[in-house]
């Protein structure tokens, strides 16, 4: 009986159990949704927070802007591992030029603020501009005027057999006038810069005596004071030897032939200033000089583009100012001044790597970069506003357009002369702020980058970092690394391992060698290996950088719809600066072919074959690499 009532169970107890097996599977079932939520929940988490760490596409106007350029300038079908050049630069209409492109792009830029109205100072250099840049578009006046002030600037001169009236003058009299007053050299031309060094000192005096030497220097630098003494550079010393016999024999023989020769140069330098017919002419001339010597004729420009040039060049303090205020914000020059910092601290880094360096060449180098000056953008004049609306009384505008541009160059080259003369403490600028060129001074180890350089689609603060370390970055790597051009010369270090760095120079001049030419006709690559050795490390400075960026900052964006990666836009964006049209390479060019600028460099870096998976082997993914820097 024990036994059996042990076994039995109340009512209650019995439905106690089934309400615990109940909620114990609702617990489980709630557990299992709460797990499987909690999964999910992480899942979307975790991909949200790698969505926000890649790449995201870049939705801003200048963006779209750039990918419209990249479509327009490159050539998806060509292959990047063989081909990267057309890949980047061959489009539909050839090969596409960038910085002729961005230089045109400067031009219209002062354009459309020459032909902005504003409210100026009554006499300011604005005015003065603006007025001078209305009369060189105001064609009507000048065709209405005719040959009329030619023909009294010829007779100021003594004349001409064509015009009708004709004195024989005496040679250097005509010359000094030609140099001083109408910016015309028939000869040779003579310029102001700073003084090199070492000194060249040639007697020119003696070795071209012709030539009234130092009157017509004198004259042309009024009022800076000359002496038979003074120091000269001359770059093409047997030119001026053969010139002066000729001119000499001319003298005794034919006087009146040089003359005309000098008049009827003036007429063709003049040309831009006088009527369509006297243009009409000119092209004319050039284009059968140009059959002659079997060289491509020059594309003609519209009128309004030497409006521009012309007003920039006699007014450029104040186009100077305008036109960094216009392209040139401060938070684009911080921006480019962070880029800047990176790429000089990514050659520091580098340098302690060179394999061909000794330690003290390596520590010098390491400083020379430290100490280097950097300017940006356009030089301290033109962001000082009393400079820029100075009044340039010297400028007399009228009454005919050859006049006003007559007034200019002598304005031009009084300023020139003076800011020579003038104590000055920074670096004297090379070039116009809206010019595409950087350049490295030796004489002040100064680095200079225009603010027409430094604009899309090379650099803007809006772009993917890729695109300015690839482009603007490469290019401050370049010039930068123009610093040690003097060590890879002969004898240029002699602590370093000499044996190392010839190695690694035979072996840059074998890496180009074995590059086909594509539409170069001939070029001599003698002259070119330090330019190809800035062109090869630059690229892998640039890279550094850029890597390095992307170890510390989150949010890389790319271009969209463009399908590359950020590492792959970063080369695209390297080879868009080369893009150039192919043609026969200027004997004076110490620039490689544009198609050696790109796959010389992209061919060193095994970045770029890893990224674009070109198989070994292939043209840009050789068995055998350079490292010089």
């Amino acid at each position: 009986m024990g036994t059996l009532w042990s076994q039995e169970r109340p009512p209650e107890e019995g439905q106690s159990t089934e309400q615990s097996r109940w909620w114990a599977m609702a617990r489980r079932l709630i557990m299992a949704v709460l797990l499987l939520g909690l999964l999910l929940g992480s899942s979307v988490l975790l991909f949200y927070i790698f969505r926000s760490c890649g790449p995201r596409p870049c939705e801003m106007p200048m963006c779209w802007h750039l990918l419209d350029h990249y479509l327009a300038s490159g050539n998806t079908s060509a292959a990047p591992c063989t081909d990267f050049f057309s890949f980047s630069c061959g489009n539909a209409k050839g090969m596409s030029n960038s910085l002729q492109a961005l230089a045109e792009e400067n031009k219209s830029r002062l354009r459309r603020i020459l032909e902005t109205p504003g409210s100026w100072h009554l006499g300011s250099g604005e005015e003065k501009a603006f007025q001078f840049y209305n009369s060189c578009m105001d064609t009507s006046a000048i065709e209405a005027a005719g040959a009329g002030p030619l023909r009294q600037v010829i007779e100021e001169l003594g004349g001409w057999p064509i015009s009708g009236n004709w004195t024989s003058l005496d040679f250097n009299r005509t010359l000094r006038l030609l140099m001083s007053q109408y910016g015309h050299f028939p000869f040779f031309r003579a310029y102001l810069r700073p003084h090199p060094n070492p000194p060249h000192t040639p007697v020119i005096q003696e070795m071209a005596p012709a030539i009234d030497w130092l009157s017509c220097l004198q004259a042309t630098f009024t009022p800076m004071s000359l002496s038979p003494s003074q120091t000269v550079v001359v770059h093409d010393l047997d030119y001026l030897k053969d010139m002066s016999q000729l001119v000499e024999k001319q003298l005794l023989s034919h006087r009146d032939f040089l003359q005309s020769h000098m008049i009827f140069g003036l007429v063709g330098t003049l040309s831009p200033a006088l009527d369509s017919k006297f243009q009409e002419a000119h092209r004319s001339l050039n284009q059968k000089l140009w059959e002659l010597t079997e060289r491509p004729p020059v594309p003609a420009h519209p009128r309004w583009m030497k409006c521009v040039e012309d007003t920039g060049d006699f007014f450029e303090p104040t186009l100077a100012a305008l036109f960094v205020r216009e392209a040139f914000s401060p938070s684009t020059r911080s921006a480019a001044m962070d880029l800047f910092t990176a790429i000089k601290d990514a050659l520091i880094i580098r340098l302690r790597r060179v394999p061909w360096m000794d330690e003290e060449t390596r520590k010098k180098a390491q400083d020379r970069v430290t100490q280097l000056q950097v300017k940006m953008g356009g030089p301290e004049w033109a962001m000082e506003p009393a400079l820029a609306r100075q009044k340039y009384s010297d400028v007399h505008l009228g009454p005919s357009f050859l006049q006003s541009f007559l007034s200019g160059i002598r304005s031009r080259q009084a300023r020139i002369v003076h800011s020579s003369l003038q104590p000055f403490l920074h670096h004297r600028w090379q070039v116009s702020p809206w010019r595409v060129n950087a350049y490295y001074s030796i004489t002040d180890h100064v680095v200079v980058f225009p603010a027409g350089l430094l604009q899309p689609p090379f650099f803007h603060p809006a772009y993917p970092r890729a695109v300015n370390f690839g482009a603007a970055g490469s290019i401050m790597a370049r010039e930068l690394l123009h610093i040690f051009d003097q060590l890879l010369l002969p004898g240029g270090c002699p602590a370093c391992d000499t044996h190392a760095l010839e190695g690694a120079l035979l072996c840059l001049e074998r890496h180009y060698a074995a590059f086909p030419l594509y539409g170069v006709t001939s070029f001599n690559s003698s002259h070119m290996v330090l330019e190809n050795a800035a062109d090869m490390g630059a690229l892998a400075v640039a890279l550094q950088a850029y890597n390095k960026m992307l170890l510390w900052h989150r949010g890389e964006t790319t271009l969209p719809n463009l399908g590359l990666t950020p590492q792959q836009l970063f080369f695209r964006s390297y080879a868009q600066v080369m893009c150039r049209k192919l043609s026969t390479q200027d004997s004076q060019d110490t620039h490689s072919p544009p198609t050696l600028r790109v796959h010389g460099p992209l061919s060193n870096t095994p970045a770029f074959a890893r990224h674009f998976y070109c198989p070994r082997g292939a043209l840009l993914n050789p068995s055998e690499r350079c490292q010089l820097w």
